[in-house]
């Protein structure tokens, strides 16, 4: 390990990566054998998350002592917001792909396939629409009928649920405010409150999907759109999952006393990715429920 004085920061050799590629390892083996029926595969999914968690807690409780010991100098400091700012732009790639797949076959291909015959006659070309023999949407000229869905209004769940990611930017941001103010406890206050928030959401995520499966006829296997709306809204669900996750992490953290208002970090990485996630919803928001 080399010295922080004058150079940078070396950790010494870690077996925390090896034992983290063993836990992915056998919680995707395991999820194959899932699908394959094969009886020994959630057991192996339960041991790779479990050793996926216990890697998170040694590997990152470590770099929270070498923080806290005060081993970080300002070289470490702009390579780790170089990391995290390259991540997130790896992150909006990520969901330009999938906005892209929605953008191409909404403008592109659907009427495409509407104007030639490698469908069926009456194939008109609108948005939503199952794809290829697939369910129907609900619109007054063909009531609700067994095969058919209905898609999720804007101005209900999924309006609230803007107002609520919105809020919670708002609330994130006074709390980096009170910390770099050494105010603890409306730090404390405010980063708790936009946990609730993140949670809150979830919960009503998980409501609205409960309500397109059993009363709108909106599954995975609602053909393209179905698996487009669930593709984009799931994905962003998980990034939630795991921003109000960190953001929890964080709070502890405060909790413990740690953070100061001139070096805090990882405290701005956790506020990143959150508004990264709620910069998302408002284009999920516009491009998937409003229009």
């Amino acid at each position: 390990m080399t010295s922080t004085s004058g150079g940078y920061y070396l950790p010494e050799p870690s077996g925390w990566p090896i034992i983290g590629s063993i836990g992915i390892f056998t919680l995707a083996l395991g999820f194959i054998l899932f699908l394959n029926e094969g009886g020994i595969g959630p057991y192996m999914m339960m041991i790779g998350a479990g050793v996926i968690i216990f890697m998170l807690f040694g590997w990152f409780g470590k770099v929270v002592r070498e923080s806290e010991g005060g081993l970080y100098n300002d070289h470490v400091g702009v390579s780790f917001r170089m990391g995290m700012i390259w991540f997130i732009f790896s992150e909006v790639m990520f969901f330009a792909g999938f906005f892209g797949a929605l953008f191409y076959m909404r403008t592109l291909s659907v009427p495409w396939l509407a104007d030639t015959d490698l469908l069926w006659p009456a194939f008109e070309g609108g948005w939503p629409t199952a794809g290829p023999k697939g369910p129907l949407p609900i619109t007054p000229d063909t009531p609700a009928a067994a095969g058919q869905f209905s898609t999720i209004g804007a101005w209900g769940i999924p309006f609230w649920n803007t107002i609520i990611l919105l809020s919670s930017s708002v609330t994130v941001t006074i709390a980096h405010h009170a910390l770099k103010a050494n105010h603890r406890g409306k730090l404390i206050l405010w980063l708790a409150l936009t946990v609730v928030l993140g949670f809150v959401f979830l919960y009503f995520q998980a409501m609205e999907y409960i309500h397109a499966y059993q009363e709108l006829g909106l599954t995975l296997g609602t053909g393209v759109y179905g698996s487009t709306f669930f593709m984009l809204t799931g994905f962003h669900g998980a990034h939630v999952t795991i921003g109000a996750i960190i953001l929890a992490v964080v709070l502890v953290r405060c909790l413990f006393g740690h953070f100061k208002p001139e070096n805090h970090f990882a405290f701005e990485a956790a506020a990143w990715y959150w508004h990264f996630v709620d910069t998302v919803w408002v284009f999920l928001f516009i491009f998937v429920y409003v229009f």
